[in-house]
């Protein structure tokens, strides 16, 4: 995988900066141990949870509230120097990648639930808040935040909001931009603006719409009104065994087209179960090509009946085994399994390629036929874990660096499987995002008017480029090649539209 020190530069880059006088405004503004300059020190933000991309940043800074964010993007727009916002690291597609030339802002400290408003069913809560911390906070009250990432013990909302997050329950509930209300954001150039509202449907233009998953490159989330779920009268989980991924797909498909629409549905191949075995010990079927994690929710009576149809699905297509969870241990074992597989794949291979593409779920079997047949040519083992029940493909690709050529190999195989999902009309990606990881793959989704037209949203917002410069687009769209557009006049200020931030 290119470096990313030398992937994506661009002239903001390169032009000299004044970067002692900025750390000096830094210092005046922010406690001591919040502005950070030691060499060693800075290496603990190198990457997020991508770690094949790695850049020193120049300095990082750790606000503590939303004044401190402000002044800190002021002083980057009066400096002319880029930033890069980062919660808690565990992106997986190098979005809060640094600048070695410019500043990382994290977010970490700013984690205070402000508000659990369980009359109008919302909370409002700081981007730095860990994700299950919010169902924490609810849990008293009946109830919970839906976003559900594998990592929701560890990831913070604001990088939800970043990435537009999904997780195993996103087949039913939907995806981070169905559970945020409104936005308080600093835009680029330092101003505090409110997008959205706490009302459910908010008139004009859906901006809040626009920032939830742009990646950081529209400007740093300091607020963020989130809805709240009534947790549900019952839940019901299941494991089922198959001999293979086919089977287990027939499976899925079977059910949804029956118009059941299960929380969650969740697949794993033999590969991917050997690692969660060797983790976690999660005691999943012996022999199993493929397990199918299910679990339905909702009134008790519903639940029922549809689990009962969703067991005979499962037999019906050559499930071996069906194991019902009991109680609320038996449940969490069963996800513990699943949810620890992307760590858990370390257990049998030094490297590995954690990939993130979308494809229809009628198309579960030939594509992973496909994968298979990818894996068998290039001597590259794939295990893959993945939401089927939306088509959501985590195809796990397996290495070892120290081999001569592995990782070239490694990431053809990764490139052939996205180009595998957009071959059968899906996506290079589904909830990791775009980041610097996949920034040349955007001109094989899109043309080059659908790129031009979203660079003219992200100019709108950022028409100097400092905002998180150098990821989603393949290539340095600068706002001034606009036609019509003086570089450095921000677009909707020549709109007579600047009061909208």
């Amino acid at each position: 995988m290119q470096p990313a020190s030398t992937a994506n530069q661009t002239e903001a880059e390169t032009a000299p900066t004044d970067l002692e006088g900025l750390i000096g405004r830094f210092r005046e503004a922010l406690a001591p141990e919040s502005v950070i300059t030691d060499p060693q020190r800075l290496r603990t933000y190198e990457c997020d949870g991508l770690a094949s991309y790695r850049v020193v940043p120049a300095v990082v800074v750790l606000p503590e509230n939303a004044d401190q964010v402000g002044e800190i993007v002021a002083a980057c727009a009066e400096y002319g120097i880029a930033f890069v916002a980062r919660g808690s690291g565990t992106g997986l597609s190098a979005g809060a990648l640094p600048r070695s030339d410019g500043v990382l802002i994290v977010t970490s400290r700013m984690r205070r639930i402000l508000e659990v408003d369980v009359a109008n069913e919302r909370a409002v809560v700081e981007p730095g808040v860990i994700n299950l911390d919010v169902t924490k906070a609810a849990a008293p009250h009946g109830y919970y935040f839906a976003p559900d990432p594998s990592s929701q013990q560890v990831c913070s909302v604001g990088g939800n909001v970043a990435e537009n997050s999904g997780g195993a329950h996103c087949l039913k509930y939907g995806f981070t931009s169905n559970h945020v209300l409104a936005l308080e954001v600093v835009t680029p150039d330092g101003d505090t603006v409110e997008l959205g509202g706490r009302a459910r449907d908010v008139p004009g233009y859906d901006l809040m719409g626009a920032f939830v998953g742009s990646e950081g490159t529209l400007g740093v989330v300091t607020k963020i009104v989130v809805r709240l779920l009534r947790a549900p009268e019952s839940v019901q989980t299941l494991l089922a065994g198959f001999p293979s991924t086919d089977e287990a797909g027939g499976a899925v498909s079977k059910i949804i087209a029956e118009g059941i629409t299960p929380a969650a549905i969740e697949m794993m191949d033999a590969l991917s179960i050997e690692a969660a075995e060797q983790a976690v010990r999660c005691g999943y079927p012996e022999g199993a090509g493929a397990v199918l994690v299910v679990e339905l929710d909702g009134p008790a009576p519903e639940v029922e009946h549809t689990f009962a149809e969703v067991q005979r699905h499962c037999r019906d297509h050559g499930a071996f085994e069906v194991r019902v969870a009991a109680d609320d241990a038996e449940r969490a074992m069963i996800w513990k399994g699943r949810k620890s597989a992307f760590a858990a794949v370390g257990r049998i291979s030094p490297d590995y390629i954690v990939q993130d593409g979308v494809i229809p779920r009628t198309a579960l079997p030939e594509v992973l036929t496909r994968i298979s047949a990818l894996s068998a040519e290039s001597g590259v083992r794939v295990a893959n874990v993945f939401h089927a029940g939306d088509g959501n493909l985590h195809p796990l690709v397996l290495f070892d660096g120290s081999e001569p050529g592995a990782v070239e190999r490694a990431e053809e195989v990764s490139g052939s499987i996205l180009d595998v999902c957009l071959a059968h009309g899906g996506s290079i990606t589904g909830e990791h995002g775009v980041g610097a990881d996949k920034v040349k793959y955007m001109g094989r989704m899109f043309t080059e008017q659908d790129l031009d037209t979203m660079q003219r949203v992200r100019c709108a917002f950022d028409p100097d480029n400092r905002c998180n410069p150098g990821k989603v687009f393949p290539t340095p769209r600068l706002c001034g090649e606009a036609p019509g557009q003086r570089r450095g006049v921000h677009p909707l200020t020549e709109a007579g539209l600047a009061d909208q931030f």
